[in-house]
């Protein structure tokens, strides 16, 4: 037997999309909405820098 089927299984860190949120407490809400607004704001910011290259992309092949 491994030692690792021993412990607890580990809970996934950060933000489980679908996961049941009646169990969390109006902190933990709290909390889970920064986090998603802040992965939200992390997510435009390589949007715009693939959208960007993208841009620049087609203009040095249009020329």
């Amino acid at each position: 037997m491994d030692l690792d089927d021993l412990m607890p299984a580990k809970k996934p860190s950060g933000v489980v999309i679908g996961e049941s949120l009646s169990t969390l407490s109006v902190a933990e809400l709290e909390k889970r909405i920064t986090d998603l607004n802040s992965e939200i704001e992390r997510v435009r910011i390589e949007l715009d820098k693939k959208r960007r290259h993208e841009a620049a992309a087609q203009a040095l092949f249009k020329s």
